[in-house]
């Protein structure tokens, strides 16, 4: 079976740092773009970030560059989103995504909240 598991979410204060992990099981992720979204109540599911098959490229919503950092094991067959500074407009859904495949995770809830 073909799934994307994210894992790190939580609740944290503002100006504090969480690490989200997206595990792929019954696919090799090396060869395919990887992708986190977002989904904050009421609102659309937005891109966070695009990272390439090597992990060598990168694309940041603007409301996020500088202060989050995608990357990626191929190794483990993993992507990570690292989140610094956060603030209370970060809160939302975080969910992992092959764009090529349409394959989405369950999503991970992030709340920063004080």
């Amino acid at each position: 079976q073909v799934r994307l598991d994210e894992s790190g979410g939580g609740l944290v204060q503002p100006g504090g740092s969480l690490r989200l992990s997206c595990g792929a099981s019954g696919i090799i992720v090396s060869t395919y773009y990887m992708a986190w979204y977002r989904q904050a109540p009421g609102m659309q599911r937005d891109l966070v970030a695009l990272i390439n098959t090597g992990g060598g490229s990168t694309t940041y919503a603007s409301s996020v560059k500088g202060r989050f950092t995608v990357s990626r094991d191929n190794a483990k067959n993993t992507m990570y989103l690292q989140m610094n500074s956060l603030k209370p407009e970060d809160t939302a859904v975080y969910y992992c995504n092959i764009p090529a495949r349409n394959l989405w995770g369950q999503g991970t809830q992030v709340t920063v909240s004080s």
